[in-house]
Formats: structure tokens, sequence, C-alpha cells
């Protein structure tokens, strides 16, 4: 009965590389292979067509037995010996018996000695006045030719193939230093800020970029310059890449992508190499954009122990440094990077001069999400009824890259009810698969387990309905989902920002109420609470420690800092508080979780009844939406603001 909260309180996206030569690599390689095989298969069929047409004769095979009768009637000329093999000439014509049971008769023969040897041949030979002639075996077989030619031609295959894969790839020896920066040029499909939905802030900031891209003249009139570098911050998935690529778009020049792993190689000396190819190369078609995506994977802090003593990584770094710095005054070169990991830069990098100005790129706000969902529906044939905007407020959290999987997801599941359009039921059910998992229709529950089950979740969703400040309750089930027997969840109707202590507090009520459901009901309680006082827990201690929520403890931040382990610092940080303070601390957390726990109990033993009824609807159906665990309630239904 583990369940899925919707609260954070700190919720704070090629040089066409010649484009040619890997589709020339791969018509190469096929038709080597044709070759190869042409010449595998001339291996196997020139020593047999040989054996057939070359290596035999006419002569036919006659038994040894009748050619010692033949020779000691003195009936034979002359012999020729290879190997096991005679071939002979009779004096007169004689009769030989064919295998198909039919004679023939003929003066030239063939037989082969026994593999015993046969010493009295040779002197009853010269006894007959026999001529006798020798010449040695013929030494060609296909068993050699597989031996000695195949393995020589296959030996060349592979040495063609990877010279063409490190010709295409640009990876042989002398080519390593190499930028591998993908170059989207100016006839490529561009992306302007019209395909950027949402990010107001951000693109406004970079405005005056693109104007100085274009136009660089009026601003070195004035002696002005436009900020070296850009440093993008946010959560993955929030359009940090797309905006880059807007901003390129947007003022018509060339743009080059790179990741900061592509920098890194096992060569010491091959990743600076490879900064100052792609400046020099950037410098050629200026103006022009740089764009280093997950700059923290290069740019990380030098010199601070753990995780920094990376000599490659460092020279790279130092290298990257000196290029923003030999910028001349006014260059027209920009560099644009992108990171979620800003605390563990390095802060050279974050100087005036360097990346100077950073833009933060969050996640979307309400009207962000409405817009982000209308560009990736775009191609998607939409249900007439399709609500986009109460969508918009069932996806609060979601970046614009979760945004788009949503509907993709949405998208499958039409297609696979074989649907002509994608309805609310599609993407709703797509969005309960992404937030709480799969569905484990096959788990054997006894009837018992569900009732306990619909009890918990009871707790939750009606304790929900009940407090003031709470969220409304979206959706009630208990159907199982990954490891969670049930779920409970709450849409916000805004998205929030600040969060007051009533309605922390509260939540936390709600994180309760399952526990309290489960000893009013049945006089004692489950394993089912774990996952519910993990986090209410986990809150409580945040309004103690950090948010000074306590009055005990007052105005005062208890909370350790947090240090990232790979910066070097200090693997354990001492507690900057009394042992009196931390049994304080104790008392205030378990006073918050018990005062939380009393507000359930009391709320669902004033509304038994109310209970009781949700439990078996939701037993009945397993899935409620919040609207109708209201109904049974006899609350009116929740008011939902609309976007504007």
């Amino acid at each position: 009965m583990k369940d899925k909260m919707d609260f954070n309180p700190f919720n704070d996206q090629n040089d066409k590389n010649n484009n040619d030569s890997p589709q020339r690599m791969n018509m190469n390689g096929r038709g080597f292979w044709k070759i190869l095989i042409v010449i595998v298969i001339a291996a196997f069929l020139i020593p047999a067509l040989w054996s057939m047409f070359a290596g035999s004769n006419t002569r036919p095979t006659v038994s040894y037995t009748q050619f010692r009768h033949e020779l000691t009637r003195g009936n034979i000329s002359q012999v020729l010996f290879s190997g096991q093999e005679v071939q002979g000439t009779f004096k007169a014509q004689t009769k030989v018996p064919l295998p198909n049971g039919n004679d023939i008769s003929t003066t030239t023969f063939m037989t082969y000695l026994p593999p015993i040897g046969d010493s009295a041949l040779l002197p009853l030979l010269e006894k007959q006045g026999v001529e006798i002639s020798t010449k040695p075996p013929q030494d060609f077989s296909i068993l050699s030719v597989i031996l000695n030619v195949v393995p020589f031609i296959i030996f060349i295959w592979i040495g063609y193939i990877i010279f063409q894969n490190m010709k295409a790839q640009r990876q042989n020896i002398f080519s390593v230093g190499q930028s591998k920066a993908k170059l989207y040029k100016r006839d490529d499909k561009r992306i302007t800020f019209d395909d950027v939905a949402g990010l107001r802030g951000a693109k406004e900031e970079v405005t005056e970029i693109v104007d100085y891209l274009k136009d660089a003249t009026k601003y070195h009139k004035l002696g002005a310059t436009t900020p070296r570098g850009i440093l993008l911050v946010g959560p993955p998935g929030t359009g940090k890449t797309l905006l880059a690529r807007a901003i390129a778009g947007e003022a018509d020049v060339p743009f080059y992508s790179i990741s900061g792993s592509d920098f890194m190689e096992m060569f010491v000396g091959v990743g600076a190499a490879r900064v100052r190819s792609l400046f020099q190369e950037a410098k050629k078609h200026a103006p022009a954009l740089i764009f280093i995506d997950e700059l923290d994977s290069v740019g990380r802090h030098r010199g601070a122990g753990l995780g920094g003593g990376h000599d490659e990584r460092e020279q790279t770094l130092n290298q990257m440094l000196s290029e923003m710095d030999g910028f001349e005054q006014f260059d027209t070169t920009i560099v644009i990077a992108a990171t979620n990991r800003p605390d563990i830069l390095d802060p050279a990098l974050l100087r005036p001069g360097r990346f100077d100005r950073r833009i933060t790129v969050g996640l979307p706000t309400l009207e962000d999400r409405l817009a982000i969902l209308q560009v990736h529906a775009r191609k998607k044939p939409l249900d007439a009824a399709f609500d986009m905007r109460d969508l918009a407020r069932n996806t609060a959290g979601f970046s614009g890259a979760d945004l788009r999987n949503l509907l993709n997801e949405g998208a499958l599941l039409a297609a696979r009810k074989n649907k002509s359009t994608i309805d609310n039921n599609d993407v709703n059910m797509a969005r309960d698969k992404i937030l709480m998992g799969l569905e484990r229709r096959n788990l054997d529950l006894t009837d018992e387990e569900k009732r306990l089950v619909s009890y918990h979740e009871s707790g939750h969703a009606v304790t929900a309905c009940l407090l003031l400040t709470s969220d409304p309750v979206h959706k009630v089930s208990i159907i199982p989902r990954d490891f969670s027997m049930g779920v409970t969840q709450q849409m916000a109707e805004r998205d929030r920002y600040l969060y007051s202590q009533q309605y922390i507090e509260e939540r936390i009520a709600v994180m309760m109420g399952g526990r309290a459901a489960e000893s009013l009901l049945l006089g004692s309680v489950t394993s089912g609470s774990e996952n519910d006082l993990k986090e209410a827990t986990k809150l409580a201690r945040k309004m103690v420690l950090d948010w000074g929520m306590s009055e005990k403890l007052g105005h005062i931040a208890l909370g350790a800092e947090q240090h990232d382990i790979f910066l070097g610092e200090q693997l354990g940080r001492s507690r900057e508080y009394s042992d009196q303070t931390a049994k304080d601390i104790d008392n205030e957390i378990r006073a918050i979780l018990d005062k939380a726990y009393a507000t359930a109990f009391s709320l669902l033993k004033e509304n038994r009844d109310g209970l009781l009824a949700v439990a078996e609807k939701l037993l009945e159906k397993e899935e409620l939406g919040g609207q109708e665990v209201r109904q049974i309630l006899n609350m009116p239904a929740a008011v939902v603001p609309a976007i504007e």
C-alpha cells in the first residue's frame, strides 16, 4: 500500500560529417562481401572441376584381379604408376565390364594398387617385358586450398573493413585530435523560438544574443561586447539543447554541437587537441555558436581530491579556459553550455569573460505546459472532446521531455486499441502508467487483503477531502502497481512555489490517514504504511531542521549543508548542535507526526460512515475519481480554476 504523493517543496530537452562517407563505406563493404563470396565459391569449385575434367580420363577401370590375369597372359604392353593409381595399355582389344553391367572392348585401362601392397608385381612385369613408367601423384586438394587461401582472403577483408571504418569515422591515428562536434549548417532544418514552447524568460534573456549575431556592427560602434559564454542551468528534459538550437536558428548562423564527454579519450592530450580544433573550426565560420552539452563532465572542479585528479580532464578544461579567454575583443563566436549540476563546475568557468551569463531553464509552469502540449500534439489526431487544459493542470512537475513522452505513450495505447484518435482516457492511462507504474492484474490477492487495501486508501482519500488546504483528490485506486498495493493521487489546483506551515501539516495528516483508517476500522495496523511513514518523517524533519517550523527550537536552521562527495570535501560533517538539541529535534519531529495522526484519526472517526461507504464503493469498482469520493461524502464538487 505504497502511496505516491505529488508533494515536493524543492521543485525549483554535423558538419553533416560527410554523410556520403558512411554510405560509400557500406556500399564498398557490401561489394567486397560479394567478391569474397565469389572467391570462396571458386576456391571450392575449381579443384572439383579440375578433378572432374582435367584430372580424369576416358580409361575404363578394371579390377585388380583382371589386371593380374591379363598381365599373366602377357596381354599388357605398358603401365604408368602414379601413387596408388595404375594406368596401362592392352596389347589387344580386351573386354572390360562397366558398372552398369555392360561390357566394353578397349586397349586402355586403369586400376588401383591394393593398400597391402603386391611384392610380386614388379618381378612379374619385368618377366612379361612390360614397359614401366612412373610419375609423382597429384598434390592438389580442396583441403589445401581452404587451409591456405581462404584464411588469407579473410584477413585481407578484415583489414579492409577496419580501414574503411577508421576512415569514415575520422578516427585514424592522424586525426584522433580533431573535433567530434556536429555542425548544423544553415541549409539544415531550422529551429526557431516558435518551436520552443514556454521558457518566456529564457527566450527574452537571449534575444540580444540573437541580435548581436545578426548584426554586431551597432554593438561594436558603442564598444559593447556580448557575453562570451552562456550557461543554461536546469533539470534534465527542460529544453536547454532545444533553446540553444533555436538561438542559432533565429540568428541563422552555423551551430556546432558536442557533448562534454566527447572531448575525453584514453590518449593524454587528445581532449585539449579537440578543444583547439573545435574553436579553430568555429572561428572560420564566424559568426557561429558552439554548444557544449553536459558541461559538468569536463568542467568539474579541479584539484579537489576525490574525483578531481584526472589529468586528462584537467588538461581539457585548461585548454577550454584558454580558448575562451583567447577570443578577440569583437569575436562573434559564442559558447553556450548546458548542465544540471552547476554546483560542481570549476569557479574559473563562471567568472566574467567566460560563462558570464547564467540562465535558469526550470520546469514549465501551468501555462507553459499547455503550450508545450499543444506543440507536441500538432501531428497527433486528438479526439474532439480531448481536454488539453485539464491535462496541463494534472501534469505538475513534468518537464518538456516528460510531456512529449506522455503524449507518445497515449498514442501507443490508442494504437494498441486500434483507435483512429487519441482521447482523454488514453492519455490519463499513460499518465498513471508513468507516475504509478504498470498494473499488476495477475497479483492474486485474497478478499481480506483487498478489504485492508481499500480501508487504507479510503483513509487517505477521505482525510484529504475533509482538510481545508489539502490538494483535491484526483483518483484513488486499489489496483496493485509495481511495488504499491494501492494509490491515492492528489492534484494541485495550481502550481505552488511557497508552502505554508498549515499546508505542510495537513499534507502529513493525509499521509497518516491510511494508518488512522486501519486503526479505526480494524483495531490494529498493517505493514502497508511503510512508505507513508517514511515520507511523513522526512517532511517533518525538513520542517524542524530547515524551515524553522518548530515553536520550541525557534527560527534556526539546523540541517547540515549538503556537499558533493566528488568535490573531495569531508565525507561526513559533524553536527553543529548539542546532544540536548538533537534530543529536542527528535521530540519535535515526533510531536508533528503525532499531531498529524491525531488530526487524521479524529476526522475519520467523525466521518466513519462516509469512510466505510468510500471503502465499500472502492472495493466494488477498484478505482474512484475525486469527484466520486466527494459525492459519497455529500461534499460539493471541487472548484477547478481556469487557465488564463
